[in-house]
């Protein structure tokens, strides 16, 4: 690259004016820089498997991930729709009548037997999900074995993850005071 004195300068401005570069490669030591790197600039075989490896295992990680959080998005809805069943129980024996003075008592077990309903989900043709629910009165007595009047209702929700085939159990409970 042996530029003149005697040449014009270029305008950077200037649109029509050009640069002009050398034809051949540098030689020195530069030369071989540009030569060496020329050289190693391809990959080898071990470095395209590697890579390759990296990038397979890097996908199949955000596809498990993808496919976990779509599982465990479907046993919450489930596992909401199955609270919600226990919870309407509990609503149902919490507005029962239960008055000792009148005699009226409607709290007893015998109201509230095992029942099995539909979960609250969307169902397409025949994939409805059951839950059982299961209620429990309970009798609060005192230390000294004199009645108390207050009870306990329990509600127990079965249902089966269809996913999995595991069976899981929503509880709900709470306490009653007769209505006065």
């Amino acid at each position: 690259m042996n530029f003149h004195r005697t040449e014009k300068p270029v305008d950077w401005c200037d649109k029509a004016s050009s640069v002009k570069l050398p034809s051949h490669p540098p030689t020195g030591l530069v030369g071989s820089l540009f030569r060496r790197r020329r050289s190693v600039a391809a990959l080898t075989l071990v470095e395209v498997v590697l890579s390759t490896a990296i990038a397979a295992m890097t996908v199949s990680g955000i596809l498990y991930g993808y496919t976990q959080s779509a599982k465990r998005a479907e046993w919450s809805g489930y596992s909401l729709a199955a609270q919600a069943l226990a919870v309407q129980r509990l609503e149902q024996t919490r507005a029962c009548r239960w008055d000792p003075d009148s005699g009226v008592d409607q709290l007893v077990a015998t109201n509230f037997p095992t029942q099995t309903l539909v979960l609250d989900l969307p169902v397409i043709g025949t994939n409805a999900a059951y839950a059982t629910n299961i209620t429990t009165i309970t009798a609060i007595t005192a230390i000294t074995g004199a009645p108390l009047l207050h009870r306990m209702i329990r509600v127990d929700c079965v249902w089966k993850f269809p996913a999995t085939g595991r069976v899981f159990t929503n509880t709900v409970a709470t306490y009653r005071s007769p209505d006065r």
